[in-house]
């Protein structure tokens, strides 16, 4: 029996997407929360098998959770839930420790079919998304260096917090907004398929793109 957990801000998809898993025959208890920080506290309280994680939370962002939950609980399965279609982002909740990624307007038996295939080790997307991921791979080994798509201010950007300024500190020097450095931060990483500060220093590196 599978033990699941939902962490969505939408009560009546949250409490709908329950009422459904509860009838299906090798699913146990299902568990929800609207707030990631209860459903943290309930991952360390209950014996959850798979959790089912939203995309958007209300103050934070579930790619951003996803590594935190991922650490803590290495042997959780994580299936992201998302209305995005577009791929990077599926990429980078698979880096980031997320075993499947579906659509919030997937049928139920879909989702079903999903949450099975993952519990058996598998990895699992959409096929819309599938086929979205192999173009991007294709693309990428045309052009090995993903970096040559940047636009000039992300460029400049992903220089400086390579050199270790902070977002607000670059926002200052650019004479730009912090949210606007953040959108620029989140396109760049996109790009590149990259999740983390982190894994930006190692490609700038990797790629000679610092001095």
């Amino acid at each position: 029996m599978t033990n699941i957990l939902i962490i969505d801000d939408h009560a009546m998809f949250r409490s709908g997407l329950r009422k459904v898993l509860q009838d299906v025959p090798d699913i146990g208890t299902v568990e929800e929360t609207g707030e990631w920080r209860e459903g943290l506290e309930r991952l360390d309280a209950q014996p959850i098998d798979l959790l089912l994680l939203d995309i958007n939370l209300p103050d934070r962002s579930g790619l951003d959770l996803l590594g935190v939950i991922h650490a803590r609980f290495p042997a959780l399965h994580i299936i992201m839930l998302s209305m995005y279609s577009e791929p990077q982002y599926a990429l980078r909740a698979l880096r980031n420790g997320a075993q499947g990624y579906v659509a919030k307007d997937m049928e139920v038996a879909d989702l079903i079919a999903a949450i099975r295939s993952v519990r058996r080790g598998r990895k699992f997307v959409t096929p819309s998304i599938a086929e979205s991921l192999l173009g991007n791979l294709q693309s990428l080994s045309s052009n090995p260096n993903p970096h040559t798509r940047l636009s000039a201010r992300e460029s400049q950007i992903l220089r400086m917090i390579v050199g270790g300024d902070s977002l607000t500190a670059i926002a200052e020097r650019l004479s730009i907004n912090v949210k606007t450095v953040s959108t620029y931060r989140r396109r760049l990483l996109e790009k590149l398929g990259l999740g983390s500060n982190a894994q930006l220093v190692q490609y700038a590196v990797h790629n000679r793109l610092v001095d």
